[in-house]
């Protein structure tokens, strides 16, 4: 799944009503700009959100989405990216890409927003887009949403079943199958990873935004109403009022989660932390000089609130050392880490495959 997707879905829904057209990479060959799934939307005055490679390629795609919105058809177009090494403004990656560009999205709106119902439920599934072929590049286009547990059921199309199978539930990547008369795109659509904040004040307020704009689900926690609210911290999709070790310890376990613990004390982190100290979450980092973290780990093992393993995967003192000294700047540090986190296991997760 192309993680900022789900945003692509709240635009498609709130704005699928002004003709907007959805581009999507469907086949990549080469050294393409983006890879399989990657998603723009466009309307009339040009790129509304997401990108399918930018550059020349994203302004030949716009063109063509301009003239889709205009006749109401979509189309199934190959880009080969292998221009003149003399022509400056050419694309000469070298590599092939073929995108569907549909107008068809305010039909798919009801598909959308069950997907997004989904999604807000922190559930999986898969969008699948079926495309007839038509004359030359003209394709008929229908989407599905299908939940996990559909995908399980025998009234499941038995074509999409096997080729789901076939994919792998495991690998979570877009697919295209079927014959040229008759596609299917097979996307796997997954919520976004959450990032979980233990405290509300400055440097959580800046790991907020940034998480929000690196395509994170953001929950805040913090026992202050008056820290931890949407006007103090409107990025977060989650604001969550209550006693910090109690409120984390109720997230649900889950290895989607990214939990960055910054709250206003040695006590809090503490609290904090004994909540989540040995779970199986992607990422737990913790706030303070290397000396107080030492001796919270020697408490820690000391009173065996977690092991000398559990510990090891802590990351702390939190963030990347970038020499950070501003809050903006640990906020930066912290959130180059959970991109680095959140890549090695994307490329653990393509490996699989």
């Amino acid at each position: 799944m192309i993680y900022s997707f789900p945003k692509l879905l709240e635009t498609l829904v709130a704005g699928s009503e002004k003709g907007l057209v959805l581009a999507t990479i469907v086949e990549a060959e080469g050294s393409a700009p983006q890879v399989v799934g990657a998603s723009a939307i466009f309307s009339k005055a040009g790129l509304v959100a997401g990108t399918v490679g930018g550059g020349l390629l994203e302004l030949r795609v716009e063109a063509i989405a301009r003239e889709a919105i205009q006749d109401g058809i979509a189309r199934l177009v190959t880009f080969h990216l292998d221009a003149d090494p003399s022509d400056m403004e050419g694309a000469i990656c070298g590599g092939r890409a073929r995108i569907l560009i549909d107008p068809g999205v305010g039909r798919d709106r009801p598909v959308f927003e069950q997907c997004l119902e989904e999604l807000h439920k922190r559930r999986s599934g898969y969008l699948i887009t079926g495309m007839d072929a038509g004359e030359g590049t003209i394709m008929r286009t229908e989407r599905i949403w299908l939940s996990a547990a559909d995908v399980r059921s025998m009234h499941t199309d038995r074509s999409i079943r096997l080729s789901l199978a076939k994919i792998g539930a495991v690998a979570r990547r877009p697919h295209l199958v079927g014959e040229a008369d008759g596609l299917w795109f097979i996307e796997p659509v997954s919520p976004l990873p959450r990032l979980i904040i233990a405290g509300a004040g400055h440097v959580g307020r800046a790991v907020a935004r940034l998480g929000s704009l690196l395509d994170f689900s953001v929950t805040v926690i913090d026992d202050r109403a008056e820290f931890a609210n949407k006007e103090n911290i409107p990025e977060a999709d989650e604001i969550v009022v209550g006693p910090i070790g109690g409120s984390v310890g109720k997230i649900e376990d889950s290895p989607d989660d990214y939990f960055v613990i910054v709250t206003r004390g040695h006590q809090k982190d503490g609290e904090a932390l004994r909540a989540v100290i040995g779970r199986h979450a992607s990422y737990i980092g913790m706030i303070g000089s290397r000396n107080k973290v030492e001796i919270m780990r020697r408490e820690f093992l000391e009173r065996r609130w977690g092991t000398a393993d559990e510990w090891a995967r802590i990351h702390a003192p939190i963030g990347l050392d970038i020499g950070s000294k501003t809050v903006e700047e640990i906020a930066v540090s912290i959130a180059a880490e959970l991109v680095f986190v959140r890549s090695k296991r994307k490329d653990a997760e393509r490996g699989q495959t």
